[in-house]
């Protein structure tokens, strides 16, 4: 399954806690126009660094199906960053 949401939260210095929902299938059709460039960037490294292309892309879509469920926490000092992928 492809992720759907990520949910961003983190809590400031002084205590407050935020949330932000990100719904990433309206983020991708807006940053659609990018993926292609990304996409023929990605292909010209794979030429030049002589990588399969069909592997490259077969991994990061495997990379991909597997987000869903992840959860990455960072604190540093009385900061903390909470990022869990839906």
């Amino acid at each position: 399954m492809i992720p759907q949401l990520v949910t961003l939260g983190y809590r400031r210095a002084d205590g407050r806690r935020r949330r932000l929902h990100i719904p990433l299938l309206p983020v991708a059709l807006v940053l659609s126009p990018l993926l292609l460039l990304v996409a023929a960037a990605g292909l010209v490294a794979c030429l030049a660094s002589r990588i399969n292309p069909v592997g490259a892309l077969r991994g990061t879509w495997q990379l991909l199906w597997a987000l869903p469920g992840t959860r990455f926490e960072i604190e540093q000092g009385r900061t903390a960053v909470l990022v869990s992928v839906r």
